[in-house]
């Protein structure tokens, strides 16, 4: 019986897919994982590709394109097996990164979710900007990683090669208990994309689970496949899915001195923006917070049920700003964590 489907959620990546899958075939153990391509809508030629060049991989076709969130909570619904793995269509793995993570797993019911150590598949040597080895945040909600501070990426030198708990695990390739994730109420479907699946992983802590990367997998990621770094709608993304996640899931004694420290901070944002010539990256923080104070009273019903079954304090938090001490030299992961 098959204990593991990979779930590749695509949109109108043929280019990927013919790239990606043959790794990800190679290297994947066929007896105790399937591998689904979950079809977001696409109106390329993907679903061609995958019935007429990859025979052995299940296709699910949506009708529509229900972004990251939503397209994976689609499938997770029609997952069978006891675990799962998101991965993202621009990513493949070395070979042997199955065992490690569900040895992981089935060692520890508390897991939820762990990720593999994350390489960039354009530089393999350095860690891939979007996981890393490992997600951690800070008290303000700035996300980063062991790997990879603000945009300092490392080499991979075999410095963070020990498992073990973190904040959060990177939507790139993420390795999920089926029933923690439906638990958790899957990725938060008005996030469209971008911090989902951080949000997520902090969900599932309040829930009392663990979040553990397992740096014997390793994966390979493009990355920017489908919003690069300097896109203004990804700018928009990352700042309302901040605020919104951090409205969600803070406890009641720092929600609001978070908050109106986040709003200045923000606003410090769209001024760098404009003094950089970015007028679009401005707009982008004005129309998230637009989007932000538009969306408070289903926020606010969604903070009343994940506050109603808190169970648990979140571990991976850093107790102090990442980006000062970004701004003082510290470029690399903190030492008391």
């Amino acid at each position: 019986m098959k204990k593991i489907t990979i779930v590749i959620l695509n949109w109108n990546g043929v280019h990927h897919l013919k790239n990606y899958l043959p790794r990800v075939i190679a290297n994947t153990p066929a007896d105790i994982c399937d591998i689904v391509v979950a079809d977001n809508g696409s109106t390329d030629s993907s679903c061609e590709l995958i019935r007429n060049e990859f025979p052995q991989i299940i296709l699910w076709e949506f009708d529509k394109n229900y972004g990251f969130a939503g397209g994976y909570n689609k499938a997770i619904e029609l997952v069978k097996t006891d675990y799962a793995i998101l991965l993202n269509s621009d990513a493949a793995p070395e070979k042997g990164w199955i065992q490690p993570l569900l040895s992981l797993a089935e060692g520890n019911p508390r897991i939820a979710a762990i990720m593999p150590k994350i390489r960039s598949d354009r530089n393999p040597e350095s860690f891939e900007y979007a996981g890393a080895a490992g997600g951690f945040i800070d008290k303000l909600g700035y996300p980063f990683c062991q790997g990879r501070i603000m945009n300092t990426v490392e080499k991979d030198n075999k410095q963070y090669n020990t498992p073990r708990r973190v904040f959060w695990a990177t939507g790139a390739a993420m390795f999920v208990r089926t029933s923690a994730y439906r638990d958790a109420g899957g990725l938060d479907e008005d996030f469209f994309a971008h911090m989902e699946e951080i949000d997520l992983c902090w969900r599932m802590q309040l829930l009392d689970y663990e979040i553990w990367v397992e740096p014997a997998a390793i994966v390979y990621h493009l990355g920017g496949g489908t919003l690069s770094e300097d896109s203004p709608n990804k700018a928009l993304l990352n700042h309302r899915n901040n605020l919104a996640m951090l409205y969600k899931n803070l406890d009641k004694s720092n929600l609001f001195p978070i908050l109106a420290i986040r709003m200045i901070l923000d606003g410090v944002s769209g001024v760098m923006y404009l003094a950089q010539g970015r007028k679009q990256h401005f707009q982008s923080v004005i129309k998230a917070h637009n989007q932000f104070r538009a969306a408070k009273h289903s926020l606010k019903i969604k903070r009343q049920n994940i506050q109603n079954r808190r169970k648990s304090v979140p571990y991976g938090i850093y107790n102090g700003s990442i980006i000062l001490r970004y701004m003082f030299g510290r470029k690399f992961f903190p030492n008391n964590l």
